[in-house]
């Protein structure tokens, strides 16, 4: 019988087999990522267990010196972007939980290098009291702060160094500086609208900080040292303590020697009521009452909410910007070189181990990875080491500065500084790969089996 199937029934079937022998596409694509993401974790692999055997077994000294090395400059790194940080930031000092905070709008960048007092408002107890009167507003103060040495009263034992911060409290508590106004008595009699001739309270809160400086307690008399009213002709004021308290701290300050006192008692014996001159006014109330008000009373200057130390605020801060970017730009200049000179010499060390790589078929982009794996980890390893090195480092630096008698801490923490150095690491480790790759490009199999 002839065979009936027409043309089209042998294209139908041709073209059925002819699609099962072409595969399908997106298996194909998947089958590709799977093979290439299974090639990098075996390069990976291979990095790390090649850098464990030269850590244990042949190199060891070299790999712990780049990782020291990378640990130090990096530690180095965090520990002068901390203090351009407690350059930008006021430390426990701008610890508050007010709603609003008027600051001067400009600052002057020497102040902090040559020991000129830097910009402060002015009419402050008139315009805070203005503000207290506005509706949807608490409460307002002028914060005045001032580093002044303490002494037992009778001078028995030697002046300590203390930030002094003058506040007009009010009957609730509030937090400034860290501490609670609450131990203070209400208002501020010796101001008495403007003549200062009003009865002074004699009151101090101590922060445990400033308490153990002085070896002081609760009810304990002080007087500030005589030796800053020799040239005035005064007699020292004296005041008592009233509380001693754990500063609320936020910021990794908590052993800043800080107390309150009233204002217009800190203004006398600091030459600061002529004028009525504070370092900020704080504002107390519904937030757009609060920041209303404080834009009221001084349009010209800056009006913001408080917040805790962030390293953002080294963006508001000319001199600590610059000295953050300048501790940037050395670290990963440093970290780079030095990290580029080791692993091209250990490239260079490691040329038969590459060649023997290139005979088992190992492809040129394969070689090249594992060196630049190899270099990355270590580098990533020593920026952890060193970001852990520099917040002990900041913690060190201002306990020694405490003990020299420094009235705050000279440096500041922050969590984010541990990752920022590891970011800041792998950059340097980028710049500094070349080197080595270009080294491991040039080794052949013919050159090291001629060797």
């Amino acid at each position: 019988m002839a065979d009936s199937r027409g043309p089209s029934d042998e294209r139908r079937k041709n073209g059925e087999h002819g699609d099962e022998d072409e595969g399908d596409p997106v298996t194909e694509a998947f089958d590709a990522r799977e093979t290439s993401r299974t090639r990098w974790v075996g390069l990976l692999r291979l990095s790390i267990a090649r850098l464990w055997r030269r850590a244990t077994k042949t190199t060891s000294g070299r790999i712990i010196a780049t990782i020291a090395a990378v640990a130090m400059t990096v530690a180095l790194l965090v520990l002068v972007t901390g203090i351009a940080l407690a350059l930008a930031d006021g430390g426990t000092t701008s610890e508050n939980d007010a709603t609003a905070q008027i600051v001067p709008e400009s600052a002057d960048l020497l102040a902090s290098v040559n020991g000129v007092e830097g910009a402060r408002l002015g009419e402050t107890n008139e315009r805070a009291a203005t503000i207290r009167d506005e509706p949807g507003v608490d409460h307002s103060s002028p914060v005045l702060i001032e580093p002044v040495r303490l002494e037992h009263d009778g001078g028995e034992d030697s002046p300590q160094t203390v930030l002094l911060v003058g506040v007009v409290p009010d009957d609730e508590s509030r937090t400034v500086a860290g501490l609670s106004t609450a131990a203070l008595e209400s208002g501020d009699p010796h101001y008495a609208d403007g003549s200062y001739t009003g009865p002074q309270r004699g009151e101090v809160v101590l922060s445990s900080a400033a308490a153990d400086r002085l070896d002081a307690t609760q009810d304990d008399d002080l007087a500030v040292s005589s030796s800053q009213f020799e040239a005035m002709d005064v007699e020292s004021p004296a005041i008592t303590v009233t509380a001693v308290e754990e500063s609320d701290g936020e910021s990794g300050d908590e052993d800043t020697p800080v107390a309150l006192v009233h204002l217009s008692e800190l203004q006398t014996f600091a030459g600061a009521s002529e004028g009525e001159l504070a370092d900020q006014v704080l504002v107390w109330g519904e937030d757009d009452a609060a920041t209303a008000a404080a834009n009221g009373a001084y349009p010209d200057e800056t009006v913001d909410a408080p917040d805790t130390t962030h390293p953002s605020l080294l963006f508001d801060d000319g001199l600590a910007f610059v000295t953050s970017a300048l501790a940037l730009l050395v670290g990963v200049t440093i970290c780079a070189a030095f990290v580029a000179t080791t692993a091209g010499m250990t490239v260079n060390e490691d040329r038969r181990m590459l060649a023997v790589l290139e005979s088992v078929g190992f492809p040129t982009h394969s070689r090249l990875a594992v060196v630049a794996i190899s270099t990355q980890v270590l580098t990533l390893c020593g920026a952890v080491l060193g970001g852990v090195l520099g917040i002990l480092a900041i913690h060190g630096v201002n306990g020694v500065a405490s003990a020299g008698g420094a009235p705050g801490a000279v440096a500041q923490a922050h969590p984010l500084f541990v990752p920022y150095a590891v970011v800041i690491a792998f950059v340097a480790g980028l710049v500094a790969i070349p080197y080595p790759l270009v080294v491991a490009a040039r080794t052949s199999v013919l050159a090291e089996v001629s060797r």
